[in-house]
Formats: structure tokens, sequence, C-alpha cells
């Protein structure tokens, strides 16, 4: 069956600072919150006391709401003023009955925010604890056990630039660490949990290794060592829906596919053209898995066929290419979008310009292959809704993803932020068959 493919802006918000990290929440009655993480980088004044130049950050809330076409989606919730943040994650299930993110810093500390109701009838983020990973470093990543919603033991692991990974467990409130290791020879960018077996950490490091670790042995020796990656190794991701299927991503612009029973070969190996700093499985269909390739923008790979047997790379059914700097944060949303996919005008070519002249205030965006730009405000600064925007579309010839026998097509929000140009941005992909198949299949 062909399938078309549209991406299409809904919001750009300007994070003043490098934006780096986004992520929405998972738990269901917090589906529209979105977090966003920045990175500054602030050069030491001439002629001061202290010529060490510092790192701030801001972290930031959202409300995605849907209250009518003339009203942009997110509504800002909150803004914090911390150390500069490397990296978000929400825990995947509630903690004391509340939405929980952790947050890792510049100054090595991991914090810990819970999500609360205030007295204005919003929500915000409040402090729960912090620790401190490791003296001297940055905290460069983060991931919770709790992938596949278990909740029994609930604990997080870091790594750092010092090329260390800790494991630490929460319990009333409070961060215990229980395992501390040198894993890599230099900045360790990545860990993560296998989520089928949370006995099994992730590391992937500058020296161009990904490692695994038994966490009930000796974590200073690993149960494997894996050379495949050419450059370092900045994004490892275990499929939540899929056991011992690992993705992984590297500065060689390369996406590999693994069996964790044989680390030896990859499943598939997909060029993206851009490094990977982040990979993510989407939350309800095991084949989708969205990257974020830092020069080349960002990409939703379909890798059925590499999972099943084939081999090979994976096809890209989708693409975001409005953002202008290093593609760095990404995320899916587990929100419904069940409003029907809008009326657009005839696709074109990412060459030709996607907005038409009319006085618009418009904003210019470049990406290693197109350069164009886009309609989001009038003449009066008023938000310009999606239904009236063109999408970017293209058609995809990989397999269907596995839908509900009911479900004629797939509609996600995502999240993506870029670094120089600090900005976030909050999209919809549509993915429908050709009108030709459904019209076809009704006769």
């Amino acid at each position: 069956m062909a399938w078309k493919s549209r991406t299409r802006s809904l919001q750009v918000f300007d994070t003043e600072l490098s934006a780096d990290t986004v992520e929405w929440c998972p738990l269901s009655s917090s589906h529209d919150i979105l977090a966003c993480g920045t990175y500054q980088l602030q050069k030491a004044q001439e002629g001061g006391d202290d010529a060490t130049p510092s790192r701030i950050g801001r972290l930031y809330l959202f409300e995605f709401r849907r209250e009518g076409p003339m009203s942009p989606p997110l509504t800002e919730l909150q803004r914090l003023d911390t150390a500069a943040i490397l990296d978000l994650k929400w825990c995947h299930v509630p903690v004391s009955g509340r939405p929980l993110l952790g947050m890792v810093a510049a100054t090595g500390e991991l914090h810990l925010y819970t999500l609360l109701d205030n007295q204005e009838g919003g929500r915000s983020l409040q402090t729960m604890c912090s620790l401190e990973v490791g003296a001297e470093r940055l905290a460069l990543s983060l991931d919770w056990s709790t992938g596949r919603m278990d909740s029994s033991d609930i604990r997080v692991a870091c790594s750092d630039s010092a090329g260390c990974v800790g494991v630490f467990s929460l319990a009333e409130g409070a961060l215990t660490a229980l395992s501390h290791w040198k894993a890599h020879d230099f900045e360790a960018w990545i860990t993560a949990f296998s989520y089928w077996n949370t006995q099994l950490v992730y590391s992937g490091g500058d020296d161009c290794k990904l490692k695994g670790w038994d966490l009930r042995a000796a974590p200073s020796s690993p149960v494997f060592t894996s050379k495949r990656h050419s450059m370092g190794v900045c994004s490892v991701h275990s499929n939540p829906h899929l056991e011992h299927i690992l993705a992984t991503g590297s500065y060689d612009e390369q996406v590999l596919l693994w069996d964790g029973r044989n680390m030896r070969q990859p499943l598939g190996e997909s060029a993206v053209g851009g490094g990977v700093w982040r990979l993510k499985w989407h939350p309800t269909h095991e084949y989708l898995l969205l990257a974020a390739c830092m020069h080349n923008d960002f990409h939703v790979l379909h890798c059925q066929r590499a999972l099943e047997g084939s081999g090979g790379s994976c096809p890209v059914v989708a693409s975001y290419v409005l953002h202008n700097s290093l593609a760095y944060g990404a995320d899916w949303s587990r929100l419904s979008l069940e409003d029907p996919t809008p009326q657009s005008p005839p696709a074109t070519e990412p060459k030709e310009s996607l907005a038409e002249s009319r006085g618009h205030l418009r904003i210019q965006y470049e990406s290693p292959t197109a350069s164009f730009d886009t309609s989001m405000e009038d003449d009066a600064g008023r938000y310009i809704p999606e239904a009236t925007g063109t999408p970017s579309s293209s058609p995809a010839a990989a397999p269907a993803p596995t839908l509900d026998k009911d479900a004629p097509s797939l509609s996600c929000l995502l999240a993506s932020c870029s670094f120089y140009d600090h900005m976030l941005h909050v999209w919809r992909w549509d993915w429908t068959p050709e009108a030709s198949q459904q019209e076809s299949g009704q006769q």
C-alpha cells in the first residue's frame, strides 16, 4: 500500500538560550505537558575577577491546548533559571501520585522535579531533590528504568563528561547511589536501561564504544563492548515494545539496530546524513524511530524490515526540516490528535517557496538541501492556524505501520528543538493511504 507522509509546523517558540532537550510527559494525566531545557556558555567578562566561562540554562514548562483554530497551541506555564541543562527525562510512572521530571546539568548534578497543581489552577514544577553525580564534570544524560511502566523498582542512570556512569535508586523522595564506575576513556555521552531487563545498562562514549553492563556483577567489566560505530556514540534507546531490540546513534551519522542477544553484528544500518544526537522509539508503534540528526534535521525511520531480518537500511517515512541549526532534542507526544487532518494545498518540492508573499511576517529557514520560508504570523502578529499553512509532503514506499485494523491513518504530535537558533518547534505528522488506495478499498 502506498502511503502519503506530511509534516506541518504548529508553533515555533524562541527559547532565548540554546535549546538542546525536549520531552513530553508520558503519564496519561499530563500528556499535554512539555518540558524543554537549554544550555548557554557565557564567556567570562574581560577584566573580571573570574576568567572562567559559566554555563547557564533555563527549564521551560508548557501546556499543549487546542482551544481553537486561531490560537497557538503552546502555553508557557513556567520558566526556571538553572545551571546549563544537558538532558531531561520524565519518569514513565507516577511517583507519590505525581509526574516526576529528571534533569542533568553542567554542574554535575541530577535534579528531580515534581509536577504539581498550583493555586491558580495551573501546573508547575517543584524541586523534589538533587544529588551530585560527580565533582568537576558535566552530567550529560539520564534514563529511567521505568520504560515499560514498571514501578516496582524505580532507578535512574546518569552519564558524565569524565566517562563515568552512575545508577541511583529513588525511594521516599530521596536518591541513593547504587553503583558508579568508569565506563569510557572520554565523555560518556549517553546511558540507557534495557527496559526489558533493568539490571542491564548500556552506555556510549566519545571513545567510539558501545558497552553493556550487568548491575548484578561488578560493573568494572562490561558484558560486551562494540566498536561497530566509527565515531562517538551519543544515542541509545531500548525498544519498549520489542524485547532485546536496541537503537544506537553516533557522530558517524549511522543509526544501528541491534538484537541484544547478538551484539557482534547489527540487524540494520541506516545512514541519516548527520550526527545522531537522540533516538526515540514511538510510544505505541514498535517500528517507528525518531532521529535528531544534528546537521541534517529530524527524521522518522520505519524499521520493520530490518527488525524482521531483511537487513539493510530503514526507509525514512517523514522528515522535519524547518530548523535552522543543530537538531538536538526531539520527542513523540502521546496526546491524541483527534481532529481531522486539515485540507492542504497540493504538495510542492522543498526547493520551492512554502509561503505565498501576502505581507505576513515570515521566518526564514535553511537546511542542507533546501531553503524556504513559512508564514507564522500576520502583520498584526496574530497566529496563523495550521490549516492555512502548506505542509511538506512526500510519498512513503515503506510498509504500513502496525495500526489497529479500524484505523485508516496515523497522526502524531511531536516536538523538536535546535541549538544555536534557540528554537522549539511543535509539529504534527500525518501518514495516510493515498486517496486512490482508499477509494479502491471502498469499492
